[in-house]
């Protein structure tokens, strides 16, 4: 018999960048450690150690999904690779107000109330503004998903996220909480869902009551702002900063419905920390709780390899090369162009006009296929 064939070379991720990605130079990363000087080096191995290649991919049966949909959730996959391994020096991203452990516990109680749950996560990072332990508290109350913000992501991301949930057989919103889109289909949706509650009690012989709906959710995704939209005058504190809600807060929307509204439910410890990055990047988590530095050179990586950013957006509205991607000497330029060498600065204006749409409206994360 003759010897066994050799295996395959190994393949890396930094050689397999998608086919639509705008930049064919290899990925360069920074070390964005708050405890040394900035460092820009080529990875060497899959930042997350789980996902597989394309020569891999190809030895798998797809069925109904075009090569396109594959390439993007390949791009998807290893942007959050990368996102693990440009995290994994930084300080840990934690951010648990005194007053949320005693909410949390009043809610618990609370859902045992109520006929149906709103539940309020960002359009643009919907996986990272999903509790942990929230299908766990609720049970099997009846649930309405409302994506916020649908104002700030594209079409092809709301209709990639309208087509996951729907496999799903998730009610899904997408609601604008500042103008008011969505809001009339969100009251109607939950009093249709909780109709059952009424019918019942006739049967017994009992007045029938409002509906009880509640609203939870991350810190600042906009759970005040719909409420007020809702109702059509403003009931419940709003600010666009996490933490403005600080109790439970009952509140009537005409003869049948009533609404719970709820301070952000954060978990005790974010053991994810790319998605606390991605909260610190849309604002959904408080400012003490991050290096705004770090977080600002974290989103000039991300964009320069988004398709429908890139780096040559970057430099049109900067005037500043993204030298191979490194986010910490991007950041430092501008700091120096523009902040008298202030890093933060610097950081915080590139996060302002990501949140203020100046790149586009793009979300940061896309469904797994």
């Amino acid at each position: 018999m003759g010897a066994a064939p050799s295996p395959p070379p190994p393949h890396h991720h930094h050689h397999l960048r998608p086919a639509f990605s705008p930049n064919p130079r290899p990925t360069r990363h920074c070390s964005l450690s708050v405890r040394s000087a900035p460092t820009c080096f080529a990875s060497n191995a899959v930042a997350g150690g789980t996902s597989i290649d394309w020569t891999q991919k190809d030895r798998f049966s797809f069925p109904n999904v075009s090569t396109d949909a594959l390439q993007e959730e390949s791009f998807w996959e290893n942007l959050d690779a990368d996102l693990q391994y440009w995290t994994r020096p930084l300080r840990p991203v934690q951010w648990y107000p005194g007053h949320i452990a005693k909410t949390e516990k009043e809610l618990r109680n609370q859902l045992k109330l109520m006929d149906v749950v709103i539940e309020v996560r960002d359009a643009r990072i919907p996986l990272a503004t999903s509790h942990p332990k929230m299908d766990l508290w609720l049970g099997n109350r009846k649930k309405i998903l409302v994506l916020n913000r649908e104002d700030m992501i594209s079409t092809d991301d709301r209709n990639a996220w309208a087509t996951f949930f729907a496999k799903q057989g998730v009610q899904v919103v997408f609601a604008n909480g500042q103008l008011g889109m969505g809001t009339m289909k969100l009251g109607r949706l939950a009093k249709a869902l909780a109709s059952g509650v009424n019918v019942k009690r006739r049967a017994k012989g009992l007045l029938p009551r409002p509906v009880r709906a509640g609203i939870v959710g991350y810190p600042n995704v906009g759970k005040s702002s719909l409420i007020n939209r809702l109702l059509k005058r403003r009931m419940c504190p709003a600010a666009p900063r996490p933490g403005v809600t600080r109790e439970l807060k009952w509140v009537r929307f005409g003869r049948d419905l009533e609404l719970l509204d709820s301070p952000g439910i954060l978990p005790m410890r974010i053991s994810d920390q790319t998605a606390a990055i991605k909260l610190a990047i849309c604002d959904d988590i408080g400012e003490r709780s991050y290096d705004v530095a770090d977080v600002g050179a974290i989103l000039v990586q991300i964009l320069s390899r988004l398709p429908t950013v890139g780096s040559d957006a970057l430099y049109k509205r900067y005037k500043i090369d993204a030298d191979g991607y490194c986010g910490k000497i991007f950041i430092d330029k501008l700091a120096l162009q523009l902040f008298n060498g202030d890093s933060s600065q610097a950081a915080f204006r590139i996060l302002s006009d990501y949140r203020k749409g100046k790149f586009g409206w793009i979300a940061l994360e896309r469904p797994p296929i």
